[in-house]
């Protein structure tokens, strides 16, 4: 931890603030439209989503105000050993503090807490800064997506071995 930020698991009175990011976030990206994750169930349900076996989700807190959140779960339709990294979205006052390096981090290593060898990631071209993250981080460029996430706007697909 930092003293400009902290990273925690979430907890059941994030679901509001985690829904209202994820649908200003996407937007601003063109992410709104049929395809993307901003429809997901999830979206409105994230602790409860996420207090399943092999997830965790985690939000980033500045001044007692969740700025953003990111996790993993097992990749729909894919292998017993990959995980997605799922509903990764900052506000602009979290971005360029460290705390998508350090959310990146916190669920990789919640990833191989789970057992999983492989982490995959959608994306979309535009999410440029998100993707320079994923490149810093070890994730290299697929051609296809994996799995059935049901996420046929995202354009962009990575890998990470755990």
């Amino acid at each position: 931890m930092n003293d400009t930020f902290l990273i925690r698991p979430i907890d059941p009175s994030d679901n509001a603030p985690m829904a209202a990011i994820i649908r200003a976030v996407m937007p601003e990206f063109g992410a709104d439209g049929p395809g993307f994750a901003i429809h997901d169930a999830e979206v409105d349900t994230m602790y409860e989503s996420y207090a399943q076996p092999r997830c965790s989700y985690f939000v980033v807190e500045r001044g007692g105000a969740v700025i953003g959140g990111g996790g993993v779960a097992p990749l729909e339709g894919g292998e017993a050993d990959v995980c997605e990294l799922r509903k990764m979205y900052f506000l602009p006052e979290a971005r360029g503090i460290g705390a998508g390096g350090a959310m990146m981090q916190r669920c990789l290593d919640a990833a191989r807490a789970h057992g999983f060898k492989r982490c995959y990631l959608e994306t979309l071209t535009g999410m440029d800064a998100a993707q320079a993250l994923y490149k810093r981080s070890g994730f290299t460029a697929l051609c296809s997506a994996m799995g059935g996430t049901g996420h046929h706007g995202c354009d962009r697909f990575f890998i990470r071995e755990l």
